[in-house]
């Protein structure tokens, strides 16, 4: 016989073509793995509908971040109000044994540390700083793995088709070959040369998969002072300096929130944490929701300053585009209000977008839409988006702090269509 769903309104939307089963499907099992979790009676029907709620406003405003936000709510059902010190009692790196010839290890530590951790993974994964560089990170890994990769020692290493003339080196005390040297002018065999473009080594842009790019910087990490003993440059690939940014929510702690700091890759700091980072850290006061006004340069200057650049991308976290996963690192600072028209360099008219989406914006694929008081949002086309909302990028906020953004850009959304709100839509 069969029995009635324990997420009812989940089923609807299983069985509802205009939604895509695997993301439902995969959703009520991470649900359903807090069922013991959740306490007996009224109190837990009431949390399990309202994490089915939270779920399903995720899910139907953007399906691209919904996965990464329920997996963080269900985390913290099931971390519940669990102290500190018990916490630091499963923190640790552990050795997991050896699989299929690797050795295995497993890392657990606190959003504080993870967000290092992170901001680690940002600079190696950046291509444009040196911690970064693609050509660097392949010879970096050719120090722990042994593979020669692509460099050589001296001219007498360099292969063929490297070599400036073609030739082979002389070996020591030989003579030059006058006909090797008159060949080496002759227009070049084509078998040979198909030979050589074959053996030039493919470019290394992004040869490195993500993975691998983060355990080289460890691994540089790892090996600093050992390199810095033998006189090395610390200067080089994967060796990068994590630079973490906090945001904390001023009414949420005057309030007595559990939580009101995330850093900017959307990590809840627990307030213990926080004070403990403000210790070690070097202080950027930024205020957000102001009035902006000594961060504000209007006609005065074309670029924007390091500072507008820390307050907007704390405030925005990464890409302006619904769903984009590129961190906040390696996005650039967009004037919404063009400045060869006339436009400031002022905070309330910026915007971050990756590079993809930068141009995409500036081609008229999708419309950044300016709000007075309110942050940017984005309007996708008809053919993305039948409904014309207007959208937010949650990717790098916490699951509350998305929440709260879709509620905002439903309102926002629902003011404009009602002729309440002035809002201008900004010209690629």
């Amino acid at each position: 016989m069969p029995t009635a769903p324990w997420l009812e309104d989940l089923a609807q939307d299983f069985a509802d073509s205009a939604f895509d089963p695997r993301l439902i499907a995969a959703t009520a099992l991470k649900l359903h793995s807090t069922r013991k979790d959740l306490p007996e009676g009224a109190g837990g029907a009431e949390q399990k509908q309202q994490l089915q709620s939270d779920a399903r406003k995720l899910i139907h405003s953007e399906p691209k971040s919904a996965r990464k936000h329920i997996a963080n709510m269900v985390a913290q059902v099931k971390a519940g109000k669990r102290p500190l010190k018990a916490l630091l009692d499963e923190v640790g790196l552990f050795r997991r044994g050896t699989r299929r010839g690797l050795i295995e290890y497993i890392l657990r530590v606190l959003p504080s540390q993870a967000a290092a951790i992170e901001a680690h993974f940002a600079s190696t994964g950046n291509p444009a700083t040196q911690a970064g560089d693609r050509q660097g990170l392949q010879e970096a890994e050719a120090e722990f793995t042994g593979d020669p990769g692509e460099g050589w020692d001296d001219e007498a290493t360099k292969p063929d088709w490297a070599r400036e003339d073609g030739t082979d080196p002389p070996g020591p005390g030989a003579e030059p070959d006058t006909e090797a040297n008159a060949d080496a002018d002759a227009e070049p065999d084509t078998e040979a040369d198909a030979a050589g473009t074959a053996a030039e080594p493919a470019p290394a842009w992004e040869d490195l998969k993500p993975e691998r790019r983060r355990l080289i910087g460890l691994m540089a990490l790892l090996l600093k002072d050992h390199r810095a003993h033998n006189g090395a440059d610390s200067n080089r690939a994967g060796l990068a300096t994590a630079q973490v940014s906090i945001i904390l929510d001023y009414e949420k702690m005057l309030s007595g929130a559990p939580r009101y700091a995330a850093s900017s890759s959307g990590l809840g700091f627990s307030p213990g944490e926080l004070r403990a980072a403000m210790c070690n850290a070097g202080i950027y006061p930024v205020i957000l929701n102001g009035r902006s006004l000594p961060l504000d340069l209007g006609r005065t200057q074309r670029l924007f300053t390091k500072a507008q650049g820390r307050a907007i991308r704390a405030a925005y976290r990464g890409c302006a585009y619904p769903g984009c996963a590129m961190p906040v690192e390696r996005c650039e600072l967009d004037h919404l209000d063009a400045w060869e028209k006339g436009g400031c360099t002022d905070i309330h008219s910026a915007s971050l977008c990756c590079p993809v989406h930068h141009v995409e914006r500036h081609c008229g694929l999708f419309h950044a839409v300016k709000i007075p008081g309110c942050r940017p949002m984005v309007l996708l086309p008809p053919d993305l988006d039948p409904e014309q909302q207007l959208r937010i990028n949650t990717y790098f906020m916490t699951p509350e702090e998305a929440l709260a953004a879709e509620d905002l850009a439903q309102r926002m959304t629902a003011q404009w269509r009602a002729g309440w709100l002035d809002v201008e839509i900004v010209e690629p």
